[in-house]
């Protein structure tokens, strides 16, 4: 296993993390950011807004309806004018060719924690 260029967390620093699978229910791109989508996810018990950075690697209409995997208690962040409260969960090769979304192998519920 290669050594990570970043400090090693605690399991107490892990467990604060809120990780929860989302329904994208809408997607959009954004308006003032070529790289950026904003988009509409379903958390079971409410529904936010979240900015990302795929629009290179995704169409809108791609994801709707995908399950992802999202931070739910980020800070929220505006990212040109547009509030994004959560962070989905990506992989990407070293030279961004690649962003692939994680997500569960098999359908669950939005909400369902993620451990």
């Amino acid at each position: 296993m290669s050594e990570s260029p970043l400090p090693q967390i605690t399991w107490d620093d892990f467990a604060k993390l809120d990780l929860r699978i989302a329904r994208i229910i809408e997607a959009a791109a954004h308006p003032n950011a070529d790289k950026l989508l904003v988009l509409r996810i379903d958390l079971g018990a409410e529904q936010r807004q979240l900015v990302a950075g795929i629009r290179g690697y995704y169409e809108p209409e791609q994801l709707v309806g995908r399950l992802i995997v999202v931070v739910t208690n980020l800070a929220p962040r505006t990212m040109r004018g547009i509030e994004s409260q959560g962070m989905l969960l990506a992989a990407s090769t070293t030279d961004r060719s690649q962003v692939i979304l994680v997500s569960p192998s098999a359908d669950i519920a939005p909400g369902s924690k993620v451990s």
